[in-house]
């Protein structure tokens, strides 16, 4: 865990530098999964599936884990940081930097409070979701576009990593959010 100095020099280090980190919020997947209209459909007929990576229609659980960062996403641009904290686990590991994990949910939220600052508005190229038993996987290249407070234009991309397990309710949360998940090959 971050210790508070290193993490004020660390977040004050970050607006400096354009919020290099803002790329942690990669999460949030606001673009819809892949669609495609199901083989002998009634001329104009608009009934769509949704289709996982690999072409397949993907399953209930892997409409709801996908559902899941879609909500973190448009809740974290529409600044509902409450919402946000809710779609992940007590102990969730964030990574808002290449290498270092954040697991203290109020330091989470507060580095997620100081990134909205930046307004920032994100897409991705595509979603893959893999399930196996009650653990998750979502992979998604991911680009933001915001602003500085003084104005000036930031533009982040990423590959977002995420953990996920299915809770006792039935519902789907993270446990590790990377969103820096091609760090190691920009080496």
């Amino acid at each position: 865990m971050l210790k508070k100095p290193f993490l004020q020099a660390a977040c004050s280090h970050a607006l400096r530098t354009k919020l290099f980190f803002v790329t942690a919020l990669c999460f949030s997947l606001l673009s819809s999964p892949l669609i495609a209209e199901p083989k002998n459909q009634p001329k104009g007929s608009k009934t769509m599936t949704s289709l996982n990576a690999s072409g397949q229609e993907m399953t209930n659980q892997e409409q709801n884990v996908l559902s899941l960062i879609q909500k973190m996403t448009s809740n974290f641009e529409g600044g509902n940081l409450d919402i946000v904290m809710s779609t992940y686990e007590k102990d969730a590991a964030i990574m808002f930097e290449p290498g270092t994990a954040v697991t203290d949910s109020n330091v989470s939220k507060q580095i997620f409070a100081e990134f909205k600052a930046l307004n920032p508005k994100f897409s991705y190229s595509g979603h893959e979701v893999i399930v196996a038993g009650d653990i998750a996987l979502h992979i998604a290249p991911w680009s933001m576009h915001g602003q500085t407070p003084d104005g000036q234009d930031v533009t982040e991309t990423g590959l977002s990593v995420a953990v996920l397990r299915h809770q006792e309710n039935g519902e789907w949360k993270m446990v590790i959010d990377n969103p820096h998940g091609n760090h190691l090959l920009n080496k």
